[in-house]
């Protein structure tokens, strides 16, 4: 009666939508730095974990990458800041070690809107993920945030 064709499954339109949002993100994100040439001298970059860390000194090769988002200096150590218009937040989890992730809440969609106390938070309905690794501290949201690529360029945060 409620109109439900499942066998048993409870996974939400929603969540669905939600899901597939953020895959499509994370798929684009990744998209944007990708130069189509492999030098090997892009170890900054970690997709998996979302891992921008980068020496403050030597190797910059390619001196590639995207779009500067910022300064690293805008990232607070043990924060961060979400960039809107790049639908990205970039974390400083430990002083040199940036992170970033995919800046829409994994619950609903909704963008994230800042980073305080150590967690990056969701406005719609309060999720909060940890800065280290994008994992739930609190939900309704499950599962956690996706990795973006970032790369540190001397003073410089870029994204992809």
């Amino acid at each position: 009666m409620t109109g439900t064709q499942g066998t048993g499954r409870s996974t939400s339109r929603r969540t669905v939508v939600a899901a597939a949002g953020a895959t499509c993100l994370a798929a684009a994100l990744a998209a944007c730095g990708d130069s189509g040439e492999d030098s090997g001298g892009d170890a900054q970059q970690q997709p998996s974990g979302g891992d921008a860390s980068a020496p403050e000194s030597g190797g910059s090769s390619g001196g590639g990458g995207g779009a500067v988002l910022g300064q690293a200096a805008d990232i607070p150590v043990g924060g961060g800041k979400v960039f809107k218009d790049q639908k990205v937040v970039v974390t400083q989890p430990t002083e040199g070690e940036f992170k970033a992730y995919a800046a829409l809440c994994t619950h609903q969609g909704a963008l994230l809107n800042e980073v305080a106390d150590g967690t990056i938070n969701c406005p719609l309905h309060h999720s909060q993920f940890a800065i280290a690794d994008g994992s739930v501290k609190k939900g309704p949201a499950t599962q956690p945030l996706p990795g973006a690529k970032v790369t540190v360029d001397g003073d410089s945060i870029k994204l992809g």
